[in-house]
């Protein structure tokens, strides 16, 4: 009978799965591994980052993006430690994810041998599936069970394989299982659906959170908030489920989000959450009647109180409420709604326009705006850049991933490198403040060696801002959060990308135009006024009270008022 080692049998699996690419860096551990990826270098891609993060966050992004499984790889004791923090971006923003971790060789465990950790408890709480591989028999079957519980958990599995266990040879059909998994179609119960008729026909002043579980959705979203008169506010990570320039857009929620949104929160007698389980309840209703619609009946009701769950697929859920409620003909809540809007839109307008020097952050993503294809590809980073994007780049068809969940610093340039694999004919940015692009600028290179066209754009202020912003807001002096930069555009001309450094307002948009034109990985350094602070859509009064201790702080530095003697 036809024999084949353990390791290509597991590249024909993968295959069968549609793998085309994995991120990793080879090591002690996997070299095996690495020897069965060469055999089919032509059909999967070994994508060699600088850093196990970047890796596993580009995976995170890749399945984000696309729906399919994100793959990446490390060795042993450090490799392994490294993909975490990826794997835990995966986790949060439920993200079908395999991670295949090397370990020492089988007769070297328990010895504590060089780079052997407890793999099994490091991967615990992060994974929907982790499972040590202990004989070239048990790797078929064990793979196929880790990617469909990846893909039905939307979450981590990982695979920790013994560096000799590949080596062995297995036979083609030992332990055979299916290379697929079967999706089951999730309804609401009718007595559910009755009750939430019943609110919603009794709505005067209906809000519509939706999430990104309303993704394919979209125009089922619009015929129902139509025939409800209700506005639609967004989470950040359903950014783009709608035009955010759409009539009943009404942008995001919470600190990062728009004031037409947070007073029409506080004004609602009925919310419908859509594929969200949003965590900031603050900003939501507090004597509103609320339906909470989810695919995954676990979220219903776990963070806010709701008085009617709907367990079903967005999709058709929204099509049987489309069909059983009443048509809404008053529409003044709605329309107050669109005039704020209308309000609020004309500041951002305005500062936008700003011709400030340094430049204003806003201004920058403004004339990404103009540049920016209908489909291009946003990878968003974490900071005072999030709260610009949410609230100033109006989506229309492009794709936007962030790490909504975790909110790590440095996704943004894995996240392009990610959406520059998946979607090679389409633009690719990149958008960061200074801090996060610096926590994995290392892999730039990884673009310049595999030649992605992505562009990064770094909001350089030389600060960690939004944390200076946090600071003051409560009351404290700022500390610890200057930076020391280099200059961005010169490291990516030393890479082999190139770079454009963009201190003059006027320049912004020949640096863009040039970049996308370039074809090539560049790197775009505005340097951006550090004093801009991303204040939220509507300041409460203990945020005033704590700038005011702050600015008082600044004043007189702590330490240096004395009492005066009696």
């Amino acid at each position: 009978m036809f024999r084949a080692s353990a390791g290509d049998y597991m590249m024909d699996i993968l295959l069968d799965w549609g793998v085309d690419h994995i991120y990793g860096m080879p090591g002690d551990s996997i070299n095996t591994l690495i020897e069965s990826i060469r055999k089919v270098k032509d059909q999967i891609n070994f994508i060699q980052v600088r850093h196990e993060e970047a890796g596993a966050l580009a995976a995170a992004a890749y399945a984000k993006l696309t729906g399919k499984l994100g793959v990446c790889m490390g060795i042993a004791g450090p490799g392994a430690i490294h993909l975490l923090n990826g794997l835990y971006d995966a986790k949060l923003d439920k993200a079908p994810v395999l991670a295949i971790v090397g370990q020492v060789e089988t007769d070297l465990m328990g010895t504590d041998f060089f780079q052997e950790i407890d793999l099994a408890n490091l991967f615990k709480d992060v994974a929907v599936y982790s499972q040590m591989v202990m004989s070239a028999e048990q790797l078929p079957a064990v793979l196929n069970q880790a990617i469909r519980t990846a893909y039905d958990k939307k979450g981590v599995s990982v695979l920790i394989i013994p560096d000799d266990i590949p080596k062995f040879e297995v036979e083609r059909h030992a332990r055979q299982t299916s290379s697929f998994y079967v999706q089951s179609n999730i309804l609401p119960q009718e007595k559910d659906v009755k009750q939430a008729i019943e609110i919603l026909n009794e709505a005067k002043r209906p809000v519509i959170l939706a999430g990104k579980g309303a993704r394919g959705a979209s125009e089922s979203l619009l015929t129902f908030a139509e025939k409800m008169k209700a506005p639609i506010v967004l989470s950040l990570p359903g950014k783009g489920v709608i035009p955010d320039e759409h009539p009943y857009c009404l942008g995001g929620l919470g600190l990062i989000g728009t004031k037409p949104a947070t007073v029409a929160m506080e004004e609602a007698d009925a919310l419908i959450m859509v594929g969200t389980s949003f965590p900031f309840t603050g900003f939501l209703p507090e004597n509103a009647k609320t339906i909470h619609l989810d695919k995954d009946p676990s979220q219903i009701g776990k963070r806010y109180a709701v008085d009617v769950g709907l367990a079903g697929d967005s999709l058709q859920t929204l099509n049987s409420l489309i069909t059983l409620v009443e048509n809404h003909n008053d529409g003044s809540f709605l329309e107050d709604c669109q005039e704020n809007l209308k309000e609020w839109r004309q500041k951002l307008h305005e500062q936008e326009q700003d011709d400030s020097i340094p430049i204003k952050p806003q201004r920058v993503i403004r004339a990404l705006q103009e540049v920016a294809d209908d489909d291009a590809i946003l990878s968003v980073d974490v900071g005072n850049v999030t709260v610009w994007m949410a609230r100033h780049f109006n989506m229309t068809n492009q794709k936007f991933v962030i790490s909504s969940w975790l909110a790590t610093l440095g996704c943004g340039l894995p996240g392009a490198i990610a959406g520059s694999i998946a979607y090679p004919d389409k633009q690719v940015f990149a958008i960061c403040g200074d801090g996060g692009f610096q926590m994995m600028m290392n892999d730039f290179v990884t673009a310049v060696k595999y030649d992605l066209p992505l562009v990064a754009i770094v909001l350089n202020n030389h600060k960690i801002a939004m944390i200076k912003f946090e600071q003051e807001v409560m009351g404290n002096a700022e500390f610890v959060t200057d930076l020391h930069n280099p200059n961005f555009a010169q490291y990516a001309d030393i890479c082999g990308g190139i770079g454009y450094r963009v201190e003059q307002p006027e320049d912004l948009l020949p640096a863009l135009k040039k970049a996308i034109s370039a074809k090539k990985p560049c790197i775009i350094d505005v340097i951006v006024d550090a004093n801009e602070a991303p204040l939220p859509a509507k300041i409460t009064f203990g945020q005033v009270s704590g700038y005011a201790r702050h600015m008082l702080k600044e004043l007189f530095q702590e330490g240096t008022i004395h009492k005066p003697p009696l």
